[in-house]
């Protein structure tokens, strides 16, 4: 333990800071060009989050505890939508941390042109880029 009772470890400042060190991080203008080229934007927030925020029309929702096992080109639970290790994703969260740890880790799967929305969703509504309201708490949706 350190001096200050914190077991050895880095700080999780220190963590996103180095994962964010090997990403290409987009802004929001940035990122609609880039689907607008084919990348993929994946939405990780939450069921909850998404229905308090709103949505990006368009972006694919796989919620972070299952992102690697979707988008590992190897792996028996990949989605169809993960093409190959050169495909570019770009991962958004609310604000852009938690998308920094998440596209720094399917980089490690080898999926090289990983990265994310710098600012998460929350930047990408105040550049007024397309967005929608969630469903209404309760309401049924087509599957």
């Amino acid at each position: 333990m350190s001096p200050g009772g914190r077991p050895a470890g880095r700080p999780i400042g220190a963590i996103v800071d180095h994962a964010r060190q090997r990403l290409h991080r987009l802004g929001p203008a940035e990122t609609l060009e880039a689907v607008h080229g084919g990348a993929l934007l994946v939405d990780i927030r939450p069921h909850a989050q998404r229905a308090a925020e709103g949505l990006v029309p368009g972006a694919l929702h796989v919620e972070r505890n299952v992102l690697e096992w979707r988008f590992d080109p190897a792996s028996d639970a990949r989605l169809p939508q993960a093409t190959g290790y050169d495909q570019r994703v770009i991962i958004m969260c609310s604000q852009g941390y938690a998308s920094s740890l998440a596209a720094a880790s399917l980089q490690e799967l080898g999926l090289v042109n990983a990265t994310d929305l710098a600012g998460g969703f929350l930047a990408w509504a105040a550049a007024g880029l397309p967005c929608q309201p969630a469903a209404a708490p309760g309401a049924v949706t087509a599957g």
